[in-house]
C-alpha cells in the first residue's frame, strides 16, 4: 500500500491537471474497493451515504465526529487510493473545531483530504455569517499545513443547498475561502451551466462540482471540462442508486409477491470478485 504522504502528493497531482477527474464517492469499505476496482483515481466519503447507512436522516447533526472518522478510516484501509471525507461543518461552529477536525482526520483517519462546509446546521440561520465562515476557513487551513504532507482542503459553499440560490454572494465567498488559503473551492447545488462556468472563471483554484443531483444539466466529464471544472463528484448519488434499487425489489417482494428483481442482479460469484484484495485486482 502506498503511504499516507504518497497518496497525498498523487491526489494533489490529480487536482492540478489540466484536465478534470471524477471522485467517487462509497460509503462504506466495501464500495470502497468496488470503485477501486472500477478503475477510479481518487475516492471521497459521503455524509449523507454513511448516514443512510447508519439508519439515519441526513443534514441534521446525526452523525457524530468519531463515527465519520472511524468511517472514513475503514475507507482508506480499504484501498491504495487517495481518500478524503466530507467532514461537514467541521462539527462544531468555532474555527478551532473545523481545526481539530482537519487534523483528526488526518492524523487518525488517514485522509488525505477533506472538506469544510459553510452552512451551521441550524435552521433558523442555516448559513454562517460571511467573516465566520471565513474564520472557519482560515483555521483549516492551518491546521492542514502543519501536516507533514499536502492536505487539499475543500472549502465549501452551500447557499444553494438551503435555499438561498445567490451566485454573487456565493462567489464572494469562494474567492475569500481562497484568499485564506483552500485548496479547492465547491459550491454544491450549482445546476445552470452558465453559473459553473462563471464559478469557473471566478476563482483560480479548482472547482468541484457536484454531478447526479436531480436539475442538474447531463453534462459529460469533458463538457464539465470546457466550462473550467476540474474534479467532478457524485456526492450521495451512488449511495442513492443503490437504496432505490433495494426499495424497488423490496416494495415487488411485499407489494405483488414476485422475485422478478433477482434477474437483473449479478452473480454471487461476479460479486465476490469484485470484492478481491486491491492486489489481486491490479494484476
Amino acid at each position: 500500500m502506498p503511504t499516507q504522504t504518497e497518496k497525498a502528493v498523487l491526489f494533489q497531482t490529480l487536482h492540478n491537471r489540466p484536465e478534470p477527474f471524477v471522485i467517487a464517492n462509497p460509503w462504506d469499505a466495501g464500495t470502497a474497493r468496488i470503485l477501486t476496482g472500477l478503475g477510479f483515481a481518487a475516492l471521497s466519503t459521503t455524509s449523507a451515504g454513511l448516514a443512510f447507512t447508519l439508519g439515519r436522516r441526513d443534514a441534521t447533526a446525526s452523525v457524530t465526529r468519531d463515527e465519520t472518522l472511524a468511517n472514513a478510516k475503514s475507507v482508506v484501509d480499504a484501498t491504495p487510493l487517495p481518500v478524503a471525507a466530507d467532514l461537514e461543518n467541521g462539527y462544531g461552529h468555532a474555527p478551532e473545531a473545523a481545526a481539530e477536525t482537519i487534523r483528526l482526520a488526518a492524523e487518525t483517519a488517514g485522509l488525505v483530504g477533506g472538506s469544510i462546509e459553510d452552512a451551521s446546521g441550524d435552521a433558523a440561520k442555516p448559513i454562517y455569517d460571511f467573516n465566520h465562515a471565513v474564520e472557519r476557513i482560515a483555521a483549516a487551513v492551518t491546521a492542514a499545513r502543519a501536516l507533514p504532507f499536502p492536505f487539499m482542503l475543500v472549502a465549501r459553499a452551500e447557499n444553494y443547498l438551503h435555499g438561498r440560490p445567490d451566485l454573487d454572494d456565493t462567489i464572494r465567498r469562494l474567492q475569500a475561502f481562497e484568499a485564506a488559503g483552500a485548496e479547492v473551492l465547491y459550491a454544491p447545488g450549482i445546476t445552470r451551466t452558465e453559473d459553473i462556468r462563471t464559478v469557473c472563471a471566478s476563482v483560480s483554484k479548482p472547482v468541484n462540482v457536484l454531478m447526479g443531483m436531480k436539475g442538474v444539466p447531463p453534462l459529460s466529464v469533458r463538457e464539465l471540462g470546457a466550462l473550467g471544472v476540474r474534479r467532478i463528484s457524485i456526492g450521495s448519488g451512488f449511495s442513492r442508486v443503490a437504496l432505490t434499487a433495494f426499495l424497488h425489489a423490496a416494495r415487488e417482494v411485499i407489494d405483488h409477491g414476485t422475485f422478478i428483481f433477482n434477474e437483473n442482479t449479478l452473480y454471487m460469484s461476479e460479486l465476490v470478485d469484485l470484492f478481491a484484495p486491491p492486489a489481486q485486482s491490479e494484476r
